[in-house]
């Protein structure tokens, strides 16, 4: 595998393989499949994991196959339970039974032991044949489950939590990515009842953005193939617009659409017409089937989450520019808090000390575990209090804040430090908005700083290579490639059309470097650059650091600030206006959906619209394939407290980036 920067490892996820040797798939009953095996600790840390008795023994999982679409039982369904393997390996079915005239089954688990293993269970309508796709049902089973429901909901809660790792031959892959990903399930359904999830349901989510309805609709399509054989043939059509590899039943078929959701989204939305749902759906064909959830912690801390670092357990890290306040006409100060978010979206932890000061974009973990925080000092328009802008901050993996309270780290003339990124052997490297300058700790030493200046105008984003650190300037529309040593890649920085007010930047797994060139931006450093240039576009600086290419637009791309990369090198941007995110094709264009070459946009002209983004900076991919972005500021920001109050998941959008443990 790959390392990306010096902590972030791409992963590919599964790829599809053909019909296994014993034969043709019949009507989804025969699922070949892995399913990684995962770790007590880390199924625990999920929320729903848990030992089923004192032995852990699987025993036997009974349930019932309910279909939304009547509210009836049906029997005569196959059903058949899969117990994990590693990544790479075969699953076994470990037990089978057929629905009786209730709808109920009983699967005996043997010796499964389900806090060791996922379990998840599919059940095919009676009927098929290899030429037709079955309407199939699919549900993951926590380890203190006894039974589960299997419908609709189940099925599209299932298909987009275990998108990236579920292909042709079933699901597999690894801890943490897979049993995190198992959590993400529990916040889209209800397990045991089938029932929508609690998470799914209500605010911030619920009433307040157009998932519920989204997840709605996608239940309604799927109910169109439980009625309807020509439905699940149009289902199958649509799963497959952009690929060669046509879906063996209606469980991967969603998995597919999750993975690429813009590839016949109006033929989806007119299955999704031909069932009335049991509650409202969309009312008008969304550009693209993403499902994407809201958390917002404790409801009370998040004001402006800037960006995110991710552990090697997949725990979320969030920087925050200010200190929470309900009333965005009521002057806020600088936040001085971290928090740290479970893979499932819920607020473990918050901490403080250590000098943070209204931290912007700046947040890293070094490779033994200490996470830097950069403080930018952001504050709202009449905060009495005015945070300093000269410093980072340092804490353990435990929370506990490791450079001095009330200052920071001060050394390396920063000043109003933004963007920042580590090396494998631990070099710190901050640009310094105000001034243009970066300055660097060698092996995370504050005593030893370097600063090191390229004739950027207002140095923002940064990145490591694996061979190279690259800094984006934005007033001089410029990005510099440093040797390792502080020497400039070509003695200048980059600079021509292809640059224009860039901010964010990311490395993909061969060492090359996408850009997010804003267009137009107003940044808050102490001088503000206003600009009417062209829309948002992005650039690629191969690996040699000096070989540019771009710009590319498209894919809904309006003003982009962050950027990243995904397991298969494909490009992720944040827009900071018209609540969307862009994505193109990388490198790797075989990863690519249909006939794309790099640089071209995968998300439609809308991008992959949501209503409940705001405007968004940083964002990041974890290792069960969810797009997490920060909504940093309000639609229509009130400058005395323009934060937004959430960070926001796409469920299952993109490939896995595995994050290695941490030397110490």
């Amino acid at each position: 595998m790959t390392l990306m920067r010096n902590v972030v490892r791409h992963v590919q996820p599964h790829p599809t393989a053909s019909t296994d040797s014993e034969g043709a798939h019949t009507a989804g009953r025969r699922v070949i499949g892995a399913v990684a095996v995962v770790m007590a600790s880390v199924l625990a840390l999920a929320g729903c994991w848990a030992p089923a008795d004192p032995d852990g023994e699987g025993s036997a999982v009974s349930g019932s196959v309910v279909p939304v679409v009547d509210g009836a039982a049906v029997s005569g369904w196959d059903v058949s339970a899969w117990s994990a393997g590693a990544e790479g390996e075969p699953a076994s079915q470990i037990g089978s039974a057929s629905s009786d005239r209730d709808g109920d089954f009983v699967v005996d688990l043997g010796s499964v032991s389900r806090d060791d293993e996922l379990v998840y269970v599919l059940a095919t309508a009676p009927g098929g044949d290899d030429a037709t796709m079955s309407a199939t049902f699919a549900a993951i089973v926590p380890a203190d489950a006894t039974g589960v429901v299997l419908n609709e909901r189940t099925t599209i809660a299932a298909g987009y939590a275990l998108a990236q790792f579920t292909g042709r031959n079933g699901v597999e892959g690894s801890a943490p990515g897979l049993p995190n990903a198992a959590a993400m399930y529990a916040n889209l359904v209800d397990a045991e009842t089938g029932d929508y999830g609690a998470v799914l349901t209500s605010a911030p989510n619920g009433t307040q953005t157009e998932a519920l309805p989204t997840f709605t609709s996608l239940t309604n399509i799927l109910s169109a193939c439980v009625l309807d054989t020509d439905a699940c043939r149009a289902l199958a059509d649509a799963a497959s617009a952009r690929s060669d590899e046509r879906p063996v039943d209606t469980f991967r078929a969603f998995a597919q659409i999750a993975r690429d959701p813009s590839a016949a989204a109006s033929a989806l939305y007119d299955l999704s017409l031909s069932v009335a749902g049991d509650r409202p759906g969309l009312m008008a064909a969304p550009a693209a089937w993403t499902l994407a959830l809201r958390f917002d912690g404790d409801g009370q801390t998040l004001d402006g989450p800037g960006n995110f670092a991710i552990d090697p357990d997949g725990n979320i890290w969030v920087n925050n520019n200010y200190e929470y306040g309900a009333d965005p006409q009521d002057p806020t100060c600088g936040s001085d808090l971290l928090m740290k978010f479970a893979p499932n979206g819920e607020m473990v932890g918050k901490y403080t000390g250590g000098g943070l000061s209204g931290s912007g974009f700046g947040i890293a973990f070094d490779p033994s575990g200490q996470l830097w925080v950069s403080n930018f000092g952001f504050a709202g328009e009449g905060c009495t209090e005015q945070p300093t802008h000269n410093s980072v901050s340092l804490f353990s993996i435990e929370g506990e804040p490791l450079s001095p309270a009330g200052t920071g780290f001060t050394a390396g003339e920063l000043a109003w430090p933004q963007g920042m990124d580590i090396t494998a052997a631990g070099d710190v490297w901050n640009a310094n908005c105000q001034t243009g300058t970066v300055t660097v700790y060698p092996g995370g030493d504050p005593e030893k700083a370097m600063t090191l200046d390229a004739g950027l105008d207002q140095a923002f984003g940064v990145v490591d290579t694996g061979t190279h650190v690259v800094v984006s300037g934005i007033a001089s529309s410029s990005v510099a490639v440093f040797n390792y040593d502080g020497t400039l890649v070509g003695g200048a920085p980059l600079s021509g059309d292809e640059f224009v007010l860039p901010m964010g930047v990311a490395a993909d797994p061969h060492g090359n470097v996408w850009v997010a060139n804003s267009g137009s931006t107003t940044l808050p450093c102490p001088t503000r650059p206003i600009s009417s240039g062209p829309a948002g576009s992005i650039a690629l600086i191969d690996g040699d650091g000096q070989t540019v290419s771009g710009p590319f637009a498209g894919g809904g791309i309006t003003r982009p600030w962050g950027i990243t990369t995904d397991g298969n090198g494909n490009v992720f941007v944040a827009n900071f206006s018209d609540q969307r995110v862009s994505a193109f094709c990388g490198t790797s264009t075989e990863t690519c959906p249909g006939d794309l070459s790099t640089g071209d946009p995968i998300s439609p002209d809308a991008g992959y619209a949501f209503d409940g983004l705001v405007r968004n900076t940083g964002l990041i991919v974890d290792p069960s394939g969810n797009l997490w972005i920060a909504n940093n500021w309000e639609t229509v920001p009130l400058q005395t407290n323009p934060g937004g109050h959430q960070i926001v998941a796409f469920v299952g959008l993109a490939a896995p980036v595995e994050v290695p443990p941490f030397t110490s």
